[in-house]
């Protein structure tokens, strides 16, 4: 409950990422107020980490002046980042970085540091950089050093809409050529999923570093701290069609930590092709991602079609150096979402892709019922195997691809659709319940395979329980196959049910690996017309 309170609160906050700022112009930059040099580097910010987790944990302070602790939803929006107060305005480099206020959800303050030259300045807090003038906190006294809540990267090109932004505990989020936020990143997710509650580390202070003027990418170090661990993040930002996020960073325990998430994406499913539980919207679909995808340390690509469950739903997936995985938001049809105000099929798929072997472990995956699209309910990590101890410095690098396309797709046929619904023949009255699956493959060899009609063959195991009515035919309209096949529960059953399918022939596997989880209804609710 705790996770969902934070993510119900936090959504719909960092859906402001994308909103466009009032048109200032760029003119006469103001002069940024910054403190004393330090030198800095990533060593330092180490060394910074590793003291701090040899310290107990000091918990920050959320209490809000009371004028921006009596802010509303409206009131916080209305408060905007003047442009002419933007980091490197006044500079002939690409990138410009501008800030967000406390306030509503946002209530700990984050340090933020300029770097340039292997020195750091803190960048001082001033009212003036803020048009606060429909808020209703114009003209209150607040605190001279109140601080930030998190901070946004845009181009000099395109000071309007922002490429990634980091804001709220360790969240941020980044798009590619599409321009549409979607899912989130995290730094660290500790204890998703584990029963009790989970712990969310905080970014808790932010080094910016000037960017060159002929560079492309933005580098941002970051400072996290929670009860459990502390540690230094390096993070090259390199906007684009695909924009990339390459990381760095080195975790310091305080104590053994049951379940640690490296690399965790944090999206939303309510209802989609395969589930349409909670389907009471005009939309026909309403997903940020409709699926995970893994590429297994052995080369096996596997796709795992997202739901919105019944009850909160917990996978593991045992692999060793995997070669990535991600939430990817496959389905790209308007036609298919009708969302013409957050445009569901422009929202980004998030792909993390370790750069050294990150040994044995598991991509784990939790689901957990929504009722509308405001919750983030759908989290995905990799999970060590071996549990972090007190003393230890693990380090980790891993790249993030935010865009339409992952860069890493699979060479055989890939999973395009999933659609379920009522089993049976039509036509012929049904004496009992089953589940029709009809699971639609597309690329690779298919489309040859199409045009000449070739016979596939589908390899379909279930759990348990008994298959029913199995095709495999040629799907002209997408140069591929689709699969259909009736999932009969044994008995009343309302157990889980495992599903797994891929296409071969007679040269070998033609498909990846899909996978799915189905939950049969009660007797109650079995109707079968």
């Amino acid at each position: 409950m705790i996770r969902r309170q934070f993510l119900k609160s936090a959504a719909g906050a960092l859906a402001a990422f994308g909103l466009p700022l009032p048109a200032l112009a760029l003119t006469g930059p103001a002069a940024t107020k910054l403190g004393a040099a330090q030198p800095f580097d990533f060593a330092t910010l180490k060394g910074q980490a590793r003291a701090l987790a040899s310290k107990a944990y000091a918990p920050r302070s959320t209490t809000l002046p009371p004028a921006l602790a009596a802010l509303n939803w409206d009131q916080y929006q209305s408060i905007r980042f003047r442009r002419d107060h933007a980091l490197w305005g006044g500079g002939d480099g690409k990138f410009l970085a501008q800030f967000f206020h406390l306030g509503l959800f946002f209530k700990s303050p984050v340090r933020m540091y300029e770097l340039a030259g292997g020195q750091a300045r803190e960048i001082a807090y001033d009212p003036e950089m803020f048009d606060r003038a429909r808020s209703g906190i114009q003209g209150k006294p607040l605190p001279a050093d109140l601080g930030f809540a998190g901070f946004r990267l845009n181009t000099r090109k395109d000071p309007e809409r922002d490429f990634a932004a980091f804001l709220g505990a360790s969240y941020f989020r980044a798009v590619g050529v599409e321009g549409q936020y979607g899912q989130s990143a995290r730094g660290l997710a500790i204890d998703t999923g584990t029963g009790h509650a989970e712990e969310f580390p905080d970014f808790v202070a932010y080094w910016l570093e000037r960017p060159s003027a002929d560079s492309d990418t933005v580098v941002v170090y970051g400072l996290l701290d929670s009860p459990s661990v502390a540690g230094a993040y390096r993070f090259a930002i390199t906007p684009g069609e695909v924009l990339l996020m390459d990381i760095d960073c080195a975790l310091y325990p305080r104590k053994s930590i049951e379940r640690l998430g490296l690399g965790p994406c944090t999206s939303m499913y309510q209802t989609g092709e395969n589930d349409r539980r909670m389907d009471w919207d005009w939309r026909p679909e309403i997903h940020d991602t409709d699926g995970l995808a893994m590429w297994t340390g052995s080369g096996e690509w596997i796709w795992r079609p997202l739901c919105n469950p019944e009850h909160l739903r917990f996978n593991m997936f045992s692999d060793e150096n995997p070669r990535g995985f991600g939430l990817l938001q496959r389905d790209r049809n308007f036609d298919h979402y009708q969302d013409d105000g957050v445009f569901y099929d422009k929202r980004p798929c998030l792909w993390v892709e370790p750069k050294q072997g990150w040994g044995a472990g598991s991509v784990q995956l939790v689901e957990i019922p929504t009722l509308d699209e405001t919750f983030d309910n759908i989290v995905a990590f990799w999970n060590p195997r071996e549990k972090p101890q007190a003393g230890q410095e693990l380090l980790y690098g891993y790249r993030l691809y935010w865009g339409a396309q992952p860069p890493a797709v699979p060479k055989l046929a890939h999973c395009v659709s999933t659609r379920t619904g009522l089993g049976g023949r039509i036509g012929f009255k049904r004496d009992y319940f089953s589940q029709r699956f009809a699971v639609d493959f597309a690329g690779g060899s298919l489309a040859q395979l199409a045009k000449r009609d070739a016979i596939v063959e589908p390899v379909i195991q279930i759990g348990k329980g008994k298959l029913e009515t199995v095709s495999c035919r040629p799907l002209h309209e997408i140069d591929g196959y689709r699969v259909m096949f009736d999932a009969v529960p044994p008995g009343d059953s309302t157990e889980q049910i495992d599903l797994r399918l891929f296409l071969k022939n007679d040269s070998g596997a033609l498909s990846e690996t899909w996978l799915y989880q189905w939950s049969p209804p009660a007797k109650a609710d079995r109707k079968v017309y």
